[in-house]
């Protein structure tokens, strides 16, 4: 049993995916649920190392999807990491030191810069953007759809050196992932028996967007980022506008 199993869950990450995997050369095991990709994203992870599975539609979003991943690593302990994030040295280096201690809790959350653009952004609510991702097997599970929460049976600790995300380097993927959210926002509130009208779109299209801009951009210092501050925020805004679209004129994604 390899001490730490780390894993996966990708969908279409061709451009990003290297960079993970070579940050992940430290762990005994990678293992990666592809869920469905059309690009060289399997093709690339079995080339470093990986044990790829696919499965076109992971069950019940990302939170079964990230458990069901779990269930195939064989390591003592889990830690999760996304396509498009890194694994800087430092942070290598504390997880392998805190994973090997006896002492050790349950779980760590990890502070996570976020780049918008080649550039990280500090402000606006964004960092530290603590991650629960580093546990031990069996001792924790996922819930949730859209925004998966670890749910941690024991103690908790915190690492005090960052994960590096990228989710957002070019306009392309900026606007591409405004419709992928807001779709599956768009289908949370249909299950939840949401429907497109009045006040719906009031909160959607004005009272949510707003009050989120002003707080993150303003309160809480995101033009302190300049021009990708300005994005980040946006981005947070356009989310709710891009799910009344989804919500109204689109039709519920197949599962």
């Amino acid at each position: 049993m390899p001490l730490l199993s780390a894993v996966l869950i990708t969908r279409n990450a061709g451009r990003t995916i290297e960079a993970a995997l070579r940050s992940l050369k430290f762990a005994p095991e990678i293992v990666v649920l592809d869920a469905g990709s059309g690009d060289q994203t399997v093709e690339l992870s079995r080339k470093h190392g990986a044990r790829v599975f696919t499965n076109p539609r992971p069950p019940g979003g990302f939170g079964p999807a990230r458990n069901l991943a779990m269930s195939q690593a064989r390591g003592k302990w889990i830690f999760f990491l996304d396509g498009d994030e890194v694994v800087p040295p430092a942070l290598r280096r504390e997880m392998l030191r805190a994973i090997k201690d006896p002492a050790a809790p349950a779980a760590f959350d990890i502070p996570r810069r976020n780049y918008y653009f080649g550039r990280w952004v500090r402000f606006g609510g964004r960092y530290p953007d603590r991650q629960r991702r580093l546990f031990r097997a069996g001792l924790a599970r996922y819930t949730g759809n859209i925004h998966e929460r670890l749910v941690v049976n024991g103690g908790m600790g915190r690492l005090k050196s960052p994960l590096d995300h990228h989710p957002y380097r070019d306009l392309e993927e900026y606007t591409r992932k405004l419709g992928f959210y807001g779709h599956e926002q768009a289908n949370l509130l249909r299950k939840k028996g949401v429907r497109p009208g009045i006040w719906t779109g009031l909160r959607l299209l004005a009272l949510l967007p707003l009050s989120r801009f002003i707080r993150r951009y303003l309160f809480k210092g995101g033009f302190l980022d300049g021009s990708a501050g300005f994005l980040a925020c946006l981005h947070d805004a356009l989310t709710y506008i891009f799910t009344w679209a989804s919500l109204t004129y689109q039709s519920p994604r197949p599962r």
